[in-house]
């Protein structure tokens, strides 16, 4: 009996340790190549890609297919699952959202943009406050106060000349509010994703991922191929992204593993949670954000200050007490229930 549970013991380490490998793997290359594709300057004539809308298209439709494979090879959609069309609405912000992330690269290092979207617990607890009432206690305060205090002293300080010559157009004040733009719509999403999974409880990942990219790849496919039909449209035109990844291959290669990283990268998450559930998730993804700002900084040339690295200390500092927090809670709840039987 011993050897079964130290055997099973072993193989839960093993499955975990899979886990915190792929998602590292997947979403710090994925981090790689997004600087690469946002900074690097193509080809002999030096282009830099700029068709953002594109990219958000291009992943929307590797992770519909990604999804619609695995369902056929590994499930199949439960009974009672979401419908696709209860997709349509999160879907609109989670077009818009990322494309707001991905664009903010021109304007503020990927460090910054890493710091700025981890800040997601601001948002949150403004609405929560506001416009429902709920009450946090000082430790989520304490928290939330590290890493907004964090975040603007990153902001407030001098990046480096090298740094800002590799941006299309530094612009920080704009690049950090389409950075809490790009929040305010994953609320949105996830609230509403949220919403959907409460209405149709059979609805499992895999359903989610493929409604969701589905939507995307339409509203994405309508902006960038239909939108540039009409006069006068001057964003996001896909026709001139296809042309110039004709034009500059190596673009378009990066493009490819970018989206196969994603793709990659949310099946382990969705292995991640069904396994070991969302807090541990939530660890494995804080944890390699911090690992990318060290990438970004070592290997893609974007070296930070002393300063700057206490600033990062500081946003990950609050994010850690916000996972002990919720840590504290999940153990209060499981104490509850073993008391209640």
């Amino acid at each position: 009996m011993e050897d079964h549970v130290d055997g099973g013991g072993v193989k839960r380490v093993l499955i975990l340790a899979f886990c915190v490998v792929g998602i590292w793997a997947a979403y710090i290359t994925q981090g790689v190549l997004q600087e690469t594709i946002s900074t690097k300057r193509f080809g002999a004539d030096g282009r830099r890609f700029d068709h953002f809308p594109f990219l958000n298209f291009a992943q929307s439709v590797i992770c519909f297919v990604w999804s619609f494979v695995m369902i056929k090879l590994w499930s199949s959609s439960s009974k009672g699952s979401a419908p696709l069309w209860s997709y349509w609405s999160p879907s609109i912000t989670n077009t818009i959202g990322p494309t707001m992330g991905m664009q903010a690269l021109k304007y503020i290092s990927y460090p910054a943009q890493v710091l700025a979207k981890s800040s997601k617990m601001i948002p949150v607890m403004l609405m929560g406050t506001i416009m429902y009432g709920v009450k946090y206690t000082i430790p989520d305060y304490i928290s939330t106060f590290l890493v907004a205090g964090g975040v603007s002293a990153f902001a407030l300080q001098k990046t480096s000349s090298r740094t800002m010559s590799k941006l299309a157009n530094p612009n920080a004040p704009l690049g950090y509010g389409l950075c809490f733009l790009n929040l305010a719509f994953d609320g949105y999403t996830n609230a509403t994703q949220d919403s959907i999974k409460a209405r149709y409880p059979n609805t499992n990942p895999w359903d989610i991922m493929l409604g969701m990219n589905l939507w995307v790849s339409i509203y994405s496919g309508l902006y960038i191929f239909v939108g540039p039909l009409v006069p006068n449209w001057s964003y996001g035109n896909g026709y001139e992204a296809v042309r110039f990844c004709q034009e500059h291959p190596e673009a378009a290669w990066d493009i490819i593993l970018y989206c196969l990283c994603g793709a990659v990268g949310q099946n382990f998450i969705f292995l991640t949670i069904s396994r070991f559930g969302s807090l541990t998730n939530t660890t494995i993804t804080t944890t390699r954000k911090f690992m990318s700002i060290v990438v970004s900084s070592v290997v893609s040339g974007n070296p930070l200050s002393p300063k700057q690295w206490g600033s990062v200390a500081m946003v990950f500092s609050g994010l850690s007490l916000q996972i002990f927090l919720k840590w504290q809670k999940l153990q209060k709840l499981k104490k509850k229930k073993k008391k209640g039987v």
